[in-house]
């Protein structure tokens, strides 16, 4: 066979496969059922819904802050000398109740020159005795009382009230009465040498130790209030409008168990300009409490009048939510009151309106829907929201 009649045989046999290819492939076509195109019905979304009902919705108000002791002072000393040792030692963790001794300072020196001065009024009055029987016989009887109950190791008493000026005068004259303040003065003084704690607390700073000599004017530590704490926080300016001194707080700590109740004691009249905000001080007082710790919590505010409150992810633009009308999905414009972390509470939507009770992927207005099979329409929860009923 010559080199033409093999081309044509070659030519021949493709044109032959590719035919029977051809036929082979209309006849596996034929044998495939075409696939069902799904009805118009099959792509309808379905949906859970609720339904809303307005009615007075707590304002509550998610606050974090520090707690700080309400009552710490820094003591300081008065006077002069050197420190004695105490029942209990003026160290940091020390108890010490209310108006027992923090710090007793040694006041010999101070002592016996009170008693100095309480010797030379005593002797002048006796001296003025004599002179007073003779010019005063009526006021004799009561200077002599005094005298008869004068005893330097006791506080001073004050002196008899005069019966006329003349005697006043009389006793002025013989410096009496500037011998009496300076005594009372003296006496003053020697109470600081002993200091005792204006409230129940615990040593947080200490920077003296027994034996050692204080000066007037050092600082000796400082005395905190145990029982009786203030949370500071801040609140936008916005929010301010629903609490007042007074309203409850419930406050709970991430690190450790156990929650706590508190007041607002105070509002600052003062607005950071940078973050607008005002300053809020909350009392709290309980067990575990520890200057330092961060405490988180709620207060319970005033009510907002016919209002729902709603998942916050239903808001759609942070204005409008979707609501059904007619198996129609209906953007409708809110008053949004306040949002919180989680939650939204809005105004604007009538009772018993029939809203989307989850964000649909996709939805729009004017899209057609069905309510899922086995859901009904929900009613309220008792705090002014809206939940759907299984």
């Amino acid at each position: 066979m010559n080199t033409t009649t093999l081309r044509r045989i070659g030519i021949f046999a493709g044109l032959v496969i590719l035919f029977g290819a051809f036929v082979g492939a209309r006849f596996l076509s034929q044998q495939k059922e075409p696939p069902q195109r799904k009805s118009g019905a099959n792509l309808i979304r379905k949906v859970d819904t609720l339904h809303v009902y307005n009615k007075s919705v707590p304002a509550t108000l998610e606050i974090q802050g520090e707690l700080a002791a309400f009552d710490k002072i820094d003591l300081f000393a008065e006077v002069s000398g050197t420190l004695q040792s105490n029942s209990r030692p003026f160290k940091v963790g020390t108890y010490f109740p209310k108006g027992s001794v923090l710090i007793r300072i040694d006041d010999e020196e101070a002592r016996l020159a009170l008693l100095s001065q309480k010797s030379s009024l005593l002797n002048a009055i006796t001296q003025l005795m004599p002179d007073l029987k003779v010019d005063y016989p009526e006021s004799f009887r009561h200077w002599q009382a005094y005298l008869e109950q004068f005893d330097p190791e006791k506080p001073i008493s004050s002196f008899p009230e005069p019966i006329n000026q003349q005697e006043k005068y009389f006793i002025a004259s013989r410096n009496l009465y500037s011998q009496y303040y300076s005594i009372k003065s003296a006496e003053e003084r020697l109470s600081k040498y002993t200091l005792l704690a204006p409230f129940g607390g615990v040593i947080t700073q200490a920077s003296i130790n027994s034996g050692a000599v204080v000066r007037a004017g050092q600082k000796l530590g400082e005395l905190m209030n145990t029982g009786n704490y203030e949370l500071e926080a801040t609140v936008a300016l916005r929010d301010l409008k629903y609490i007042k001194p007074g309203s409850p707080v419930s406050l709970y700590s991430e690190d450790i168990a156990g929650q706590w109740n508190g007041r607002i004691k105070r509002i600052n009249d003062q607005v950071d300009p940078g973050t607008q905000t005002v300053k809020v001080f909350v009392s709290v007082s309980g067990e575990q409490l520890r200057e330092g710790m961060y405490l988180r919590g709620a207060v319970e505010g005033s009510n907002i009048g016919e209002a729902t409150e709603l998942p916050r992810n239903l808001l759609v633009n942070q204005n409008s939510v979707y609501v059904l009308e007619d198996s129609t999905l209906r953007l409708q414009p809110v008053q949004v009151v306040r949002i919180r972390e989680e939650a939204a509470i809005v105004r604007g939507l009538e009772n018993f309106t029939p809203i989307l009770a989850q964000p649909v992927p996709g939805a729009f207005d004017g899209m057609k829907v069905a309510v899922s099979p086995g859901k009904t329409s929900g009613t309220q929860n008792s705090r002014g929201g809206a939940m759907a009923d299984e």
